[in-house]
């Protein structure tokens, strides 16, 4: 499911994984049990489903947005939340999605909640989302520093960032936890540059030297380059063609996730807040007492 936002949007690069990595970090900083650590990561991967709703000329807009289309925007968290509500395991992600946009001052979306109001996924997850939404590159604008987007998190604890949180992930940032995820698309390989669009080029670790890439924003064509842990790309010239340029899955990394997540996330929990296994459960009731 996750993995339609990032097809949909070539300027993504990585984004849902470096969300749910940050917020595992965050989370795990802050002393949180391992079953919180695991639902919040999952959270921070799924947090932005709602945009598959979002049409392509906003999304992918090369430009500041209109008043109406960032309300458009806007409509992203109960898009997302909508889309989970009648499935088993929304519980475990509900919260991230529908309240990565709210803020402690009650000026956030989409329903202006304040304080305590906001569920510890929504305020860890907000934070991460905001600090990978400054150091990423925009068809807009150049991604900012480590550095400057942790100072606006400081001028804004309180107010957009939960205070505490954010003050734990200050404190990660100035320890340089992030710095190799940062303009990351996995563990240890970064987003190759393309000259027109800036780093939005993906490489997986399943890609070989000598390997085309392509970016998906403008579609040229690129040589990989490995030399041992060295990655280069050398443009080709050339455009990719439409197959050169479906989206692929990193399933590796999708697979990843979800083992780490389900050593923590009793089965039994999950089928218990399950409407299809309730229902199950009380045919077999009926069916043995008869």
């Amino acid at each position: 499911m996750a993995s339609m936002v990032e097809a949909r949007d070539p300027y993504t690069g990585g984004h849902l994984w470096r969300v749910s990595q940050y917020s595992r970090i965050l989370a795990e900083y802050g002393g949180l049990p391992p079953n919180t650590v695991a639902r919040i990561a999952l959270g921070g991967f799924l947090h932005d489903l709602g945009k598959i709703s979002v049409p392509d000329a906003i999304l992918n807009k090369k430009g500041g947005l209109t008043v109406e289309e960032y309300a458009v925007i806007k409509t992203h968290p109960e898009v997302g939340s909508r889309l989970l509500s009648d499935h088993p395991l929304a519980d475990l992600a509900c919260f991230a999605v529908i309240q990565h946009h709210e803020t402690p001052d009650g000026l956030g979306y989409p329903h202006g909640l304040a304080g305590d109001q906001i569920s510890l996924d929504g305020s860890i997850v907000g934070i991460c989302d905001a600090f990978d939404a400054m150091t990423s590159t925009r068809p807009y604008r150049k991604g900012m520093s480590i550095e400057n987007a942790l100072t606006i998190i400081q001028a804004n604890l309180g107010k957009q960032f939960h205070l505490e949180w954010g003050k734990k992930f200050i404190e990660l940032g100035e320890s340089g936890f992030f710095n190799r995820m940062v303009g990351h698309s996995e563990p240890g390989i970064a987003l190759q540059e393309c000259p027109i669009c800036g780093p939005t080029m993906v490489v997986s670790k399943n890609h070989q030297h000598g390997d085309h890439i392509y970016c998906r924003a403008c579609g040229s064509e690129a040589l990989l380059q490995k030399e041992d842990s060295n990655l280069t790309v050398k443009m080709t010239g050339r455009q990719g063609t439409a197959k050169d340029l479906i989206p692929e899955i990193n399933n590796d990394l999708l697979n990843s996730l979800i083992q780490e997540s389900g050593k923590y996330i009793p089965t039994a929990t999950i089928l218990s807040k399950s409407s299809w296994y309730q229902s199950f459960r009380a045919f077999l009731r009926r069916l043995l007492s008869s």
